[in-house]
């Protein structure tokens, strides 16, 4: 595996947790320690249908999956060594904010004492500036980030995000930033500490939104330096999602003008597309705009499925637009054996996959489950039972 034996411990919460995913389904060994009376991310919903007495966390057990877990209590002593201990043996921290054992964990002192340690920040608006104080739920970040702006029609309010996507940003930039100050430490012996903000993760993925605030001029939109809610669509104008018959498809001339045209010709559909007007550089946004007119006629009368196949067949970028149960039963993704089984509490429960395949590691990426146990008292054991040694 990748990351095998890189020794991980998870001090995170809703704004990180998916970092520590990433980096345990890499192969690393992520531990998480649990407060006496258990970690409030396991109450999580959606829970299992046959097992809602016992509140288990589906949620949970995906992005807490491929963890150790134990109890520690560092407000008692045994439970402060036993934190202790770990961090004199970890490779990376991950900790979010006022989260669990984070201020026991004295990040501080540790990387002073140990400067080949990576810790990893995450909090919701970094450690400095008028807001650092400030908390923000998933639904808070994205609207303060910028990201819901984009979203919804010109005439309605802004969309909240499908689940908690701002927090899978900030998650994926954890893990990213965890993974080059590891390469940083395998090169010279020094690590890092990165201050990950999520409010600057969720600004960075706005691309081209802030270029029209900052530049209006340059792209000649007639909206100004604001664009109007437009679905999270690409800012050319040229990708749309279009109704057709028995589903939506997003459909785009680009990037090959001439080619999306002669398939139209073929079909006697193209109208004045062939107009010489169209070929001139300064009329490129009429062409655009007219071309997705064109198209949203032509669309309508489509199967979505057969012009998807079609659009493939030509090497045009068109997208199926599928319904969540459609991908849920995609036989592409289950002829690549994506899909993976998680053991919960004794049931086998059907769960996504990892987004990556490796050519060269042994053994299965979709490593199952660890079960939740409560740990033993004594730290040997612990440590002994997970196979950690002093550096």
């Amino acid at each position: 595996m990748p990351l095998s034996g890189v020794r991980v411990i998870d001090l995170t919460d809703e704004r990180g947790i998916y970092g520590a995913k990433l980096l345990a389904d890499l192969g690393a060994d992520v531990v998480r320690p649990e407060p006496p009376e258990g970690d409030p991310l396991r109450q999580r919903g959606p829970l299992l249908v046959s097992d809602q007495a016992a509140q288990t966390s589906l949620w949970h057990a995906f992005f807490a999956s491929n963890r150790r877990f134990f109890t520690i209590d560092p407000q008692t002593t045994a439970g402060q060594d036993q934190l202790d201990q770990l961090l004199t043996r970890a490779d990376i921290v991950l900790s979010c904010k006022d989260a669990f054992a984070v201020s026991e964990a004295n990040l501080s002192a540790r990387v002073e004492q140990r400067p080949e340690l990576v810790v990893i920040d995450v909090s919701s608006f970094g450690e400095t500036g008028p807001w650092k104080d400030y908390l923000a739920p998933d639904l808070v970040a994205g609207a303060l980030g910028g990201a819901a702006a984009t979203t919804g029609d010109i005439d309605t309010p802004p969309l909240k995000g499908f689940g908690e996507l701002n927090f899978m940003v900030s998650g994926a930039y954890v893990a990213i930033a965890a993974l080059a100050a590891l390469a940083k430490v395998r090169k010279d012996g020094h690590g890092q500490r990165a201050d990950i903000a999520v409010h600057e993760c969720i600004a960075s993925c706005l691309e081209h939104v802030l270029m029209f605030y900052w530049y209006p001029d340059a792209p000649q939109k007639p909206e100004g330096k604001v664009l109007p809610r437009r679905g999270a669509l690409h800012w050319s104008d040229a990708y749309a999602v279009m109704p057709a018959q028995n589903g939506s498809v997003m459909v785009t001339p680009t990037p090959d003008f001439d080619a999306q045209l002669m398939w139209l010709i073929e079909e006697g559909v193209q109208e004045d597309l062939i107009d010489p007007k169209y070929q001139e550089p300064e009329n490129l946004k009429l062409r655009v705009d007219r071309s997705m007119e064109v198209l949203r006629k032509w669309t309508a009368g489509k199967d979505a499925r057969e012009l998807f196949f079609q659009a493939q067949e030509r090497h045009c970028p068109y997208g199926w637009v599928l319904p969540l149960e459609a991908v849920a039963e995609n036989p592409q993704l289950l002829a690549r054996g994506w899909y993976r089984d998680l053991e919960i509490n004794g049931q086998t429960i059907t769960a996504p996959g990892t987004a990556y395949h490796f050519s060269n590691s042994e053994g299965s990426i979709d490593l199952p489950l660890i079960p939740h146990t409560t740990s033993p008292t004594d730290v040997t054991d612990i440590l002994s039972d997970l196979g950690w040694r002093t550096p």
